[in-house]
């Protein structure tokens, strides 16, 4: 049983930057699709980018140029580096895995067998 474990979320000014982490355990041998979740009070939940099991990157266009997902293989980690954060991206962050390639599935919450509880960042304007 993978288990996932967000942290890094917090508050921040309009421009500022945060850089969360999902710290995983209970591997398998399988690769691993890893994604980045974000949901706004009030709406629904919203892909941000993955980590395909190819080590291919995707990003929503929201994010793009402004977010880098990344992962530490040796401490079972990974990262979303938040820059030029706006406040719009206001949200409950949720990390995500699935034991398969995504590919261009990756935006369907369906997809992933397990998640975090998640890590609440706030942009103040």
């Amino acid at each position: 049983q993978v288990q996932l474990v967000e942290s890094g979320g917090g508050s921040v000014q309009a421009g500022g930057s945060l850089r969360l982490s999902c710290g995983a355990s209970g591997y398998t041998n399988s690769k691993y699709c890893m994604t980045w979740f974000r949901q706004a009070a009030g709406k629904e939940r919203e892909e941000v980018a993955v980590l395909d099991s190819d080590g291919v990157t995707r990003y929503a266009d929201s994010v793009k140029g402004r977010f880098s997902i990344s992962k530490d293989n040796a401490k079972n980690t990974l990262y979303l580096q938040m820059n030029s954060l706006k406040p719009e991206d206001t949200a409950m962050y949720f990390c995500a895995a699935a034991a398969k390639w995504c590919g261009g599935r990756w935006r369907w919450p369906d997809l992933y067998e397990f998640w975090g509880q998640g890590t609440q960042v706030t942009v103040s304007s």
